[in-house]
């Protein structure tokens, strides 16, 4: 192995990738509008939801549990008709449609107990059964204070203080940030890598790279150095610039330990894209292969399911997967604090990860460069 071969081959991958525009504007929008629109675009809680109401009553309670939904929750509530209530619910433009059936408030003073319909549509999974809750709340308290005349406080046996850890405000866009950081970087380091092979074969570059004195070693780690230095960067860039300075999101740890574990799991994200692209001998094949690999690589690894509320089956196979130690070393160090006393077994089992996978995808790197010789 010469260090210069390994330095050269990767200066022209990186040349490439100069002369590569669409991977370019890719690589600045994952690191920027992606990471920010990741954090301020997942509603967690009910935000702006579409609500109609069919007043029936007219009575002074059914305009007071009206005038009960604002902003930011829902948007103001639209009075329609029973006639109009089907009608609209069946072309998405409500989300909820609460009926107030006529002689409510009579029924109400009266002790009758009588009901309020509340229509959902659950197809919209992210505030269906969260705003259920919320309309429910908002119209038991109204009907409680306008009964009472005043607005009480219940007093409770118990007292439960809440005391937020980690995330006082308990902001959705300080998960958001990092872990829409954390898929970006992932995804990149393997399309950078499989990308940059599937283009030397489909332009026929490989086979000049055969009669030159360089390894298959050389060449794979060539193009590993590259397309990972240009993700590290961009992670560095978009954790220092856009998620501390455009979201304001505070950082608890050490970001350069942060970035020492973000340069293990590039090692395995890179190799494992090569191993890819060594498989899938068109930018087409790569891309239903990545489809494969990456949604699951999101989704089981912690990130956006709670690891310990997946399947025992489920846990234990995603040991095998760099993410998921990368989203736990990723949380801890940010979101915590920790130490390497105590993320010394992410980078452990990173490491390991990383060197089976590189052994891997060498195998078959050399296995294709034998076919095509």
């Amino acid at each position: 192995m010469r260090v210069a071969n390994i330095l050269y081959l990767g200066v022209k991958e990186l040349r490439s990738l100069r002369r590569d525009t669409a991977m370019l504007v890719l690589i600045v929008y994952a690191f920027t509008i992606a990471v920010y629109s990741g954090a301020t675009a997942m509603p967690e809680t009910v935000n702006r939801a579409t609500i109609a109401i069919v007043d029936e009553d007219q009575s002074p309670l059914s305009a007071r549990i009206a005038g009960a939904f604002f902003p930011p929750s829902f948007l103001a509530p639209r009075m329609i008709t029973q006639a109009e209530m089907d009608a609209r619910m069946d072309a998405g433009l409500d989300t909820f449609t609460l009926d107030i059936p006529p002689n409510f408030q009579r029924d109400v003073l009266a002790g009758r107990n009588p009901a309020i319909q509340l229509n959902v549509d659950a197809t919209r999974m992210t505030q269906a059964f969260t705003g259920s809750g919320y309309v429910q709340t908002i119209v038991m308290g109204e009907i409680e204070s306008f009964v009472r005349r005043y607005r009480g406080e219940q007093k409770l046996p118990v007292e439960l203080v809440l005391r937020a850890r980690f995330n006082p405000e308990l902001d959705k866009e300080w998960f958001g940030a990092i872990n829409q950081l954390i898929n970006n970087v992932t995804m990149l380091a393997i399309v950078l890598t499989g990308a940059a092979l599937i283009r030397e074969r489909e332009h026929g570059t490989i086979e000049h790279l055969l009669v030159m004195p360089v390894t298959p070693f050389e060449i794979m780690v060539s193009k590993i150095w590259a397309m990972a230095l240009v993700v590290f960067l961009g992670c560095a860039f978009s954790l220092l610039f856009v998620i501390q300075g455009l979201l304001a999101v505070p950082i608890a740890g050490s970001v350069a330990l942060f970035l020492v574990g973000a340069a293990l799991h590039l090692l395995a994200a890179t190799s494992m894209g090569i191993f890819l692209g060594t498989i899938g001998r068109s930018m087409p094949q790569f891309g239903l292969l990545l489809i494969l690999v990456l949604l699951p690589l999101m989704m089981l690894s912690g990130g956006t399911t709670p690891y310990d509320s997946m399947p025992k089956v489920v846990q234990w196979v995603m040991l095998a997967a760099p993410t998921t130690h990368f989203v736990m070393l990723a949380q801890a160090i940010l979101f915590r604090g920790a130490g390497f006393s105590i993320v010394w077994p992410q980078f452990l089992a990173l490491l390991a990860i990383a060197g089976v996978m590189f052994a891997f995808a060498l195998a078959r790197f050399r296995s294709m460069i034998s076919g095509s010789s």
